[in-house]
């Protein structure tokens, strides 16, 4: 038992610094190519998460209950659990991380949710409502590309 709770730190330890390594490269890589972290962070980060290459796997499969699922999932999961953790620890550790979000974020938070809850509500999935989710990517990756 103790073997495994080393591993789990160990591996936690790992993931934490590789996460470093990597804010420090897209940090590096939006200066020199003059790229918004707007973009970055909403774009390009949740490109190569685990969970969206779960889900595209799953997708391309033809398991689509289980690529919405981790994708609904996994929002939930940083809504609920990630950002007030996040919360907590700035308040710990003396830096501020309030949840005060601009008009932007407020307008993409409301339309995704709408838009997303609307087109699943049937239980059903079709190329049309696949095209109309990635014309809402597209564009608040034009957006956040002006901010």
């Amino acid at each position: 038992m103790t073997h495994l709770v080393a591993l789990w730190a160990t591996l936690a330890i790992i993931t934490a610094l590789a996460t470093l390594y990597v804010i420090s490269l897209m940090e590096e890589f939006a200066e020199q190519y003059f790229i918004p972290r707007t973009f970055i962070g909403l774009i390009l980060l949740p490109l190569v998460n685990v969970d969206g290459t779960s889900a595209l796997r799953m997708a391309m499969r033809g398991q689509m209950k289980t690529t919405i699922d981790i994708c609904i999932g996994s929002s939930i999961q940083i809504i609920a659990f990630v950002i007030p953790l996040l919360v907590l620890i700035g308040w710990i550790s003396g830096h501020q991380f309030p949840l005060l979000f601009g008009i932007f974020e407020i307008i993409t938070i409301f339309v995704s949710v709408l838009l997303t809850s609307d087109l699943l509500k049937d239980g059903r999935s079709n190329y049309l409502k696949g095209l109309i989710l990635l014309s809402v990517y597209v564009v608040i990756a034009l957006a956040s590309s002006q901010l």
